[in-house]
This record gives structure tokens, C-alpha cells and sequence, in this order.
């Protein structure tokens, strides 16, 4: 049993060029890998969406050569962009590679403020449309009419970049990785669909999203949603209440532990390899500490590390070139 640090990555590699309808933009970066910008359709959402792609340093130049591909999930409030330009991850991964790390597929999707679940509600996609400030993102792209972010991830996206880049299309060569909110996504996309990803890496993860946000306590032994509702801060209330819906139910559903738990029983073959970290002044760290609790008394594994620093940038940006190394290393084992 490893109980180490970890960062959230998804890796996969991709094939071909991007097709004349996804309107490629790229942005070569400040060493040697090119970012690109496509867009594309997502059945389970009924919209386009926006993703941003990290093509390694030889991409280009071996052109029969073949990826794999690390999908990287931003938190709340964010969108495709934050990694590259908020995290600066295309300039971590120049310096991994030039170091020797094996190079992968990077690929940045949006989600939306969706928890990367299918919500417990459909959502008021008219509402949205009519309600969205100017200076928010588009309501062509924000509102969605079905939110299946979780299908959205690991079915269309997946099968975009595997149809127009060169990747090994291949659950052993893909994982996940993400903050914040996007930790809860790695994590839980990579258990409930295990025959897509094998590694899943969770930075600042919310990995117990019953056991509340810190403001005040809730119980434990009953689920109690007024205290759940005060335990969150308004703002990320308004995004789990929809994705996670008002009863014990549809909450333990969607409990990452849990989850893994039932995939351990069922297919213990198939549960994939997780690193989590989080920083010793982040208010998630008691769920972070329950999601490790609770996989280690199961019987299960994780490679776990808590750092000093809080819930922001500084420190998701120290921390991004150990989970980068960490799937690299898992996703391109012979």
C-alpha cells in the first residue's frame, strides 16, 4: 500500500489532424508544445463545447507516433482555459518533458459548473439561457438542455480526441486528473467508467461532498439536507443542489467512496490506480482525510499527500508537476 502525494491527470494520445468543422486554433508555447482550441458536439449535453488540447513536443515531427492522453478537469467557476493560462500547465509539461518525462496527450475540456455528474435535475435550461449575466460565458455554450457532464467526459470527448488526434484508444493509456471540483470529477469519471480510464489524480478534491463544506457541522449518522445546505457556502450550494438532487439517495450515488467501494466488489480488476493531495489549510481537507479513511479501512489503495497551502492557485500550480509525472508514469507502462 502507497500512501504518497498525487495531482489529477488524465492521460490518452490522439491521432490525426483536427477536422476542418472543429476550427482548430494553436498557440505555440513558450518551449516546445503547441496548444490547440477545438470545438465540438456533445449528444449527451445537446450543445458544442469548447477544449483545449496539449500536443507534445514531438507531435509534429513523428507523425506516426502515438499518445496517450491525460485529461485535465478545472473547479467551479472556471472553464477549458484555467490550466493553460491560470496554471500555466502547457509551461509545467515543457519542463516535465525536457526533464525526461514521458510525453502524452494533455486535453483541457469545459465543464461547466456540472460536478462532471449527471445532475439529479434536469436543470432550467431556459432560465439560464435568459438569465445569464453579459459578462458570464455565452448561454450558447453555458446552458445546457441535458446535463450529462459525465457522458459528455468520457463518452464524447473521448471519442473526439480519439478520433482526431493519435492516441492509444485504450483504457491503460488514459487518465484523469483535476481540482477542486474537477477532483471530484477524475475521481468518480475514472470509477464509473473504469473501461475508459485507468488513473484518476484529485488535487483539493471535493471526495465527501456529504460530509459538507466546513461552515457548520453535519450529522453523521443521518442525512440531514438543511445542515448539508448550511454547511456550503450559497454560491457552491447553487451548484451541488441540482447535480446532487435533496435525498440520502441520489447523494450516496454519487459519494466517491462509495463509489469506489462497489467497484472494488464488483470489478476489482478494473478500479483504477488515484492520488490525491490537498493543501493542510484547504477547507476540504477533513472530506480529502475521509475519502482516504474510508478507501484504506475497505481495503483499498491510494497514493494521499497533504502539503501546506490553501484552496488556490499557488498552490495547485506547485503541486501540478507531481501528478503530470505520476500519470505519465502510469499511463505509459509497457
Amino acid at each position: 500500500m502507497l500512501i504518497a502525494g498525487c495531482w489529477l491527470l488524465v492521460l490518452g494520445a490522439g491521432a490525426g489532424t483536427p477536422a476542418t468543422s472543429s476550427s482548430p486554433s494553436t498557440q505555440q508555447s513558450a518551449v516546445s508544445g503547441t496548444v490547440v482550441t477545438n470545438t465540438f458536439w456533445s449528444q449527451a449535453l445537446g450543445i458544442r463545447k469548447r477544449v483545449m488540447v496539449w500536443l507534445p513536443p514531438s507531435y509534429a515531427s513523428q507523425p506516426q507516433k502515438r499518445y496517450p492522453v491525460a485529461y485535465y478537469l478545472h473547479g467551479a467557476f472556471g472553464d477549458e482555459t484555467n490550466w493553460v493560462n491560470v496554471g500555466r500547465l502547457g509551461t509545467t509539461l515543457d519542463s516535465l518533458v525536457t526533464r525526461g518525462m514521458p510525453e502524452m496527450i494533455v486535453v483541457m475540456p469545459d465543464g461547466d459548473d456540472g460536478f462532471y455528474t449527471t445532475w439529479n435535475f434536469l436543470g432550467d435550461w431556459p432560465g439560464c439561457r435568459r438569465n445569464r449575466s453579459p459578462n458570464a460565458e455565452p448561454a450558447d455554450s453555458y446552458c445546457v438542455p441535458w446535463p450529462h457532464y459525465d457522458e459528455y467526459v468520457a463518452r464524447d470527448l473521448v471519442g473526439f480526441i480519439d478520433r482526431e488526434y493519435r492516441s492509444i484508444a485504450d483504457r491503460r493509456r488514459r487518465g484523469i486528473a483535476g481540482l477542486s471540483m474537477g477532483g471530484y470529477g477524475a475521481i468518480t469519471l475514472a470509477v464509473n467508467y473504469p473501461d475508459v480510464f485507468s488513473a484518476a489524480a484529485s488535487h483539493s478534491g471535493v471526495l465527501a461532498p456529504s460530509g459538507g463544506g466546513g461552515r457548520v457541522a453535519v450529522p453523521t449518522r443521518r442525512f440531514d439536507i438543511d445542515s448539508l445546505r448550511m454547511s456550503w457556502s450559497p454560491n457552491l450550494w447553487a451548484l451541488l443542489a441540482p447535480a446532487f438532487g435533496k435525498d440520502s439517495v441520489s447523494w450516496a450515488a454519487r459519494d466517491p467512496a462509495t463509489l469506489v467501494a462497489r467497484l472494488r466488489s464488483k470489478r476489482p480488476e478494473l478500479v483504477p490506480a488515484l492520488f490525491v493531495d490537498c493543501g493542510t489549510d484547504d477547507f476540504l481537507l477533513p472530506g480529502n482525510r475521509a475519502f482516504r479513511d474510508a478507501l484504506l479501512a475497505s481495503g483499498g489503495q491510494l497514493s494521499y499527500q497533504e502539503h501546506p497551502g490553501s484552496h488556490n492557485w499557488d498552490y495547485w500550480r506547485q503541486h501540478a508537476p507531481e501528478s503530470a509525472a505520476w500519470l505519465a508514469a502510469r499511463l505509459t507502462v509497457p
